[in-house]
């Protein structure tokens, strides 16, 4: 399986732009959580049809491998106070930090298994997960290696402190944290879900809930793989009762998300890694629907990532059958990629010029999915996080 289109080779970031106006930015998750619109593209022949979610169950044949990411989003965006400054007098103020990912513990790193990375945090083991976490702290340009943040806790007590150990680009921060009891019950206290960027306001108690996918389990993303989001007990019941079979994998959304591409040419770019597990129950699902000719279905672009950079690895250790693992991979699909496992993708509607509008171009190629795009705008579909989704096949 591949895409249909050139290969990365002489394209450019901006060859993946689109109008969009801004008031197709979905602000809120439909008032019914699985009402939303879904438009289904043919990749064959690049035809368009508009639909429902709910029409899902009805577009999956019996014996389908249904493969969804079951990570759950943590309330990673904190507000800190700046403490003064030992060498000189200066104000303090507030300080949005978002927890992108923990630096800690390391991931396994196998010499059969080239994509995943585990280079962390210099030749530092840090104790826990919960003590050294990689972050996004704005406004950053003051806050320096050494200084220490104060997170209140909405009654006014401390309840997180934290020392910046190391400063990177655009924001980027190491923060080790002082040890708590239990470090996520105080985020659950303290943080706000974090909504991306283009969502202009500010969170609000339903997000704790809509922000998540129904099927969620492990927490560890910090942002949502909204693909998901659509799902519901009912339709994931239907998809049962049609005999398509489910598997879940667990690929923990990190910095990758918020980071803009800040390359000219698409053979430039670099991914930030993003953890991930497949588990026992998933490689064994996944093994077999290969083996069959069963077609696998992504719900997302977490689970073609973790699968297709599962399988490439596979390929080269274990004469293509994956084995279950936990490990970080940075992989970047975009046109000319060979797509070994995925026979089928519902994701949602990506931002212009980005990594994910490439993977999907790359899996039904650059012209038509441009194209689907341009409809959905005509047609006033829903765009981003909370919006409406695409069901490619």
């Amino acid at each position: 399986m591949s895409g249909t289109d050139q290969s990365v080779s002489g394209l450019r970031v901006e060859d993946f732009n689109f109008d969009l106006p801004p008031e197709l930015i979905a602000q809120q998750p439909p008032a019914e959580r699985g009402q939303s619109r879904m438009l289904v593209m043919d990749r064959a022949t690049g035809a368009l049809r508009d639909a429902m979610f709910s029409d899902l169950p009805a577009l999956l044949a019996p014996g389908d491998l249904l493969v969804l990411n079951d990570s759950r989003v943590i309330p990673a965006r904190l507000y800190a106070r700046r403490t003064l400054r030992r060498d000189r007098e200066e104000p303090t103020g507030r300080i949005e930090v978002m927890l992108t990912e923990p630096a800690a513990p390391r991931m396994p790193r196998a010499p059969s298994f080239p994509l995943f990375s585990a280079e962390r945090v210099g030749d530092r083991e840090p104790a826990s997960s919960e003590n050294l976490w990689r972050a996004l702290v704005r406004p950053g340009r003051k806050v320096a290696i050494g200084e220490r943040l104060v997170f209140p806790a909405p009654s006014g007590e401390t309840a997180l402190e934290a020392e910046v150990v190391e400063r990177g680009a655009f924001g980027e921060r190491l923060l080790r944290f002082e040890p708590v009891q239990d470090f996520f019950a105080v985020l659950d206290r303290i943080g706000h879900m974090p909504l991306p960027p283009y969502i202009r306001r500010d969170d609000a108690a339903a997000d704790r809930e809509r922000y998540q996918t129904v099927f969620s389990r492990e927490r560890g993303s910090v942002a949502a793989p909204t693909a998901g989001l659509h799902f519901t007990p009912q339709v994931l019941d239907a998809l049962t009762a049609r005999g398509v079979e489910t598997a879940r994998i667990t690929l923990h959304v990190g910095l990758g998300t918020f980071a803009p591409l800040r390359v000219e040419r698409v053979d430039d770019v670099h991914l930030h890694s993003e953890r991930y597990t497949l588990s026992v129950e998933a490689a064994v699902a996944v093994n077999r629907a290969a083996r069959e000719g069963r077609r696998i279905v992504a719900v997302g672009t977490t689970v073609v990532r973790t699968l297709e950079a599962a399988a490439a690895a596979a390929q080269q250790a274990n004469g293509g059958r994956l084995e279950a693992h936990s490990g970080e991979t940075s992989i970047f699909i975009a046109p000319g990629f060979n797509f070994k496992l995925v026979g089928a993708l519902l994701t949602n509607f990506h931002l212009p010029q980005s990594s994910l509008l490439m993977l999907v171009s790359a899996f039904a190629g650059r012209d038509p999915v441009l194209h689907a795009y341009q409809h959905a705008v005509q047609n006033q579909y829903r765009f981003f996080s909370y919006g409406d989704c695409m069901f490619l096949a």
